[in-house]
């Protein structure tokens, strides 16, 4: 019967099944429909990308009723706040860049969708949505109706449920007993046996090995012939070609060899070959799983949130002590680490860590507040509904929002490695082969065979992925919270550092705070307190800690303007606090001191004078950086101190003093219109946007959970005066990728000399190639532990 091929799904087509739109044939109405869906939203060139790259989609008439149902979509939703939903679907057909394409385009199929991100690897989607203007049910029928039905279960939201992938286990222990049994088979012709019996019986055990070694063939080294055939259609060449060709050219040649009777063939070392590389492959997602879990949220969240003791009591406690049911108390720029009910009588909230948006969204007592939203202005109260999710947070934290477009050097020589190292090693099989069958034809089997297997790069290609996990892990210990793994080739690269100056260079000490004016009665001191506590200023915390605790007082208003000072009003009365531009005040002309000026009820009362103390090693850090940094301070405050920093600090540190936060990101901006690489080192709160702008923006934490977004790495206060380690092992552990790239070269190199002259057998190279991953992991982790040790 005559067929063709369906211009969507590719599937064949009986002639008078076939339907014919715009000069194209389609197998159904189905595949039709999509092609139609395609064409009028100018998506047509998904078909670019691959040859009938689509699915042909299914009838889900009633399948999916079910997401009308409000409480059921809540479990199967991320976030669900005002006008913006998001959801991630597992999509078991995501197979190729023609899929990632259109997934990541559905804004354009359906009103409503705001943006949509591939998770190639886990095959899921994260869709962000406009709950207003579309559903979760319209979006699962749209992605039925273009071939991408989602796999939808509740039991996937069930931790204890979630099902373990151990089909590379059950592909190895397949491999393992048809290598185990095949060398058994064969050792009468190792040996070269020639008793009767056995001459008798010679091609029935031929013929049992034959069968013995099919399950190897088809079964266990089947991944490797999906990824070379995927990649063949993709016109690229990936790593799986040569191995695939490598296992098929051995079966197709030992099968010759027993038909024709020439031998008992390579069945032992094809099974044994694909049985090493399996083991290979196994230690190489171990690797990956290791890195993982070694990435959860306690690196990444160190920060302490406050818990409110039922007597009231306020308490600093780690983000991952936090259990159902307790009490936070949430202050201005502080993140929400967990999803909770508000307490208090209403609250502003800012998720731009989840939608990028920054825009506050209103909340009343009662209402649901997620994880990852912002407190904007006063101190609430919160009850925790769940514990903090450990992948919740790291996810919102590297929302690709924030991210930095950066050009990675060591993943750009890997790429470039790789677009060559295929067609290379083929054309030297080729050309090999071609020298050796008029020699000997059974050596220039062994010899095509044992260059595409020796040759893999496995090694190469997990180097950088696992010295920077390692890097990131051994950072984490040292307590400098990176982002991700794109940071430390940034930090490698920062010839200029910045800090801010108060709660960066100078410490949060209750003491060394002095009073300076009209004394504070108790109703001012309780008016003050209270105002304080919602701040997370540096300045703020250190003078909250200073005043005696007093009772707990209400706003009605407050108000903090960043890189000025705070304005509350209560039922008693007003109060003001912060630099004297802000509340007009101008003694610091004859007295330039860092200070916090106080005004209560319109009424000028006096100023607490901060006689900063700065953090321990802070002239040793900057005498070390200065040999190799330009070092510049940024601070927000007058040039009262700038004497004793100059005593302090280099003569070549840069200072600059009363920078508004813009202007300290124009400053950065600048240094970068220069040439230059720039780390910023800040609190977190005034300095958002230079934190941004920077190259590299690393925030100071001391007891509180206030962070941009957009700073690239958390450091512990405590470990200041190591930032130069840090910034030379960064360096360090891009010299070691680039010596691992060197000797997964080597070892190429060697391998193929060995593969070439005919002195290397097939098996030998399965064994070497897990060998070297081995070596390169080994190799990576010492040098990399060895530099952390380093002073």
């Amino acid at each position: 019967m005559n067929t063709s091929q369906c211009f969507h799904c590719g599937n064949e087509i009986v002639l008078k099944d076939e339907i014919v739109f715009d000069d194209k044939r389609f197998c159904c109405n189905g595949c039709k429909t999509v092609y139609e869906i395609f064409s009028t939203n100018d998506l047509s060139c998904y078909y670019d990308f691959q040859s009938a790259p689509g699915a042909t989609p299914q009838d889900i008439k009633g399948k999916y009723d079910f997401l009308a149902n409000e409480s059921i979509v809540d479990k199967l939703l991320e976030f669900n706040e005002d006008k913006t939903n998001i959801v991630s679907l597992y999509i078991p057909h995501i197979h190729c860049s023609s899929c990632i394409w259109i997934l990541e385009n559905l804004q354009k199929l359906q009103l409503g969708i705001n943006t949509s991100q591939v998770n190639f690897p886990e095959k899921k989607v994260r869709i962000n949505y406009n709950p207003e203007k579309t559903s979760l049910q319209e979006i699962v029928a749209l992605l039925c109706s273009i071939g991408y039905e989602p796999y939808i279960s509740l039991e996937n939201f069930d931790e204890g449920k979630k099902k373990v992938d151990r089909s590379l286990i059950y592909k190895i222990g397949v491999a393992f007993f048809c290598f185990g049994n095949i060398m058994l088979l064969s050792f009468p012709e190792y040996f070269e046996v020639n008793e009767f019996w056995i001459d008798q019986y010679r091609d029935f055990f031929r013929w049992l090995i034959f069968v013995l070694a099919l399950p190897a063939f088809i079964y266990s080294a089947s991944g490797y012939y999906v990824a070379a055939w995927k990649s063949i259609k993709q016109g690229m060449l990936n790593m799986e070609i040569p191995i695939a060709l490598g296992i098929v050219v051995m079966f197709i040649r030992s099968t010759i060899d027993i038909a024709f009777n020439f031998g008992q063939g390579f069945f032992d070392s094809m099974c044994g070959l694909i049985f090493f590389m399996l083991l290979g492959k196994l230690f190489q997602q171990k690797t990956y799983d290791f890195l993982s879990f070694e990435r959860d949220y306690k690196s990444y969240f160190p920060i302490a949130i406050t818990k409110v003791l039922p007597n009231g009591e306020e308490e600093a406690v780690q983000v991952y002590e936090i259990k159902k049911g307790d009490r936070l108390l949430i202050r201005n720029q502080e993140l929400i680490p967990v999803d909770g009910i508000l307490i208090s009588q209403k609250a502003s909230i800012d998720y731009s860590f989840v939608t990028g948006e920054a825009v506050p969204i209103a909340k009343k007592s009662g209402d649901k507040i997620f994880a990852g939203g912002k407190q904007i202005g006063k101190v609430i109260e919160m009850e925790v509904l769940f514990s903090v999710s450990q992948s919740y947070l790291t996810q919102l934290w590297s929302n690709d929002v924030f991210q930095k477009r950066v050009e990675q050097k060591h993943k750009s020589i890997t790429d470039k490695i790789s677009r060559y190292f295929t067609p290379a090693l083929l054309l030297l099989s080729v050309v090999s082969f071609l020298y050796w069958v008029f020699i000997d034809v059974a050596t220039a089997f062994n010899v095509f065979t044992a260059i595409l297997i020796v040759a893999c790069p496995c090694a190469l290609a997990l180097t950088a992925p696992f010295t920077m996990g390692n890097v990131l892990r051994i950072m984490g210990n040292r307590k400098l919270y990176l982002k991700n793994a794109i940071v430390i080739e940034q930090l490698a690269k920062v010839d200029s550092i910045v800090f801010d100056k108060t709660g960066t260079i100078t410490t949060n000490k209750k003491t060394s705070i002095t009073y300076e004016g009209d004394p504070l009665n108790v109703f001012e001191l309780q008016l003050l307190n209270n105002a304080l506590r919602g701040s997370n200023h540096p300045l703020s915390r250190r003078l909250y800690d200073f005043i005696p605790a007093q009772e707990k007082m209400e706003p009605l208003r407050f108000e903090e303007i960043i890189g000025k000072g705070i304005y509350a009003e209560f039922k008693e009365g007003t109060i003001k606090l912060g630099s004297s531009q802000f509340l007009q005040h101008m003694s610091e002309n004859t007295h330039k001191k860092t200070k916090v000026h106080v005004e209560i009820n319109g009424v000028y009362k006096g100023s607490y004078v901060f006689n900063n103390q700065y953090r321990k090693g802070l002239e040793q850090l900057f005498e070390n950086l200065a040999k190799n940094y330009n070092l510049i301070v940024l601070s927000g405050d007058n040039d009262g101190e700038r004497q004793i920093l100059e005593k302090m600090l280099p003569e070549n540190t840069t200072l600059v003093f009363n920078q508004k936060p813009e202007q300290k990101l124009e400053f950065i901006k600048k240094l970068q219109e220069e040439g230059k690489n720039v780390m910023m080192i800040g609190d977190g709160l005034n300095d958002a946007g230079a934190l941004a702008q920077s190259n590299v923006g690393i925030s100071i934490s001391e007891n509180v959970n206030v962070f941009s977004p957009a700073c690239d790495g958390i450091l512990d206060a405590s470990q200041f005066e190591n930032i130069d380690f840090f910034l030379g092992y960064s360096k360090n552990a891009m010299r070691t990728i680039y010596m691992s790239f060197g000797l997964s070269l080597l070892y190429n190199v060697v391998g193929l000399t060995y593969a070439v002259t005919g002195n290397l057998l097939p098996i030998v190279a399965a064994i070497i190639m897990p060998l070297s991953t081995i070596t390169i992991v080994s190799f990576v982790t010492i040098m990399s532990n060895i530099f952390a040790r380093r002073k």
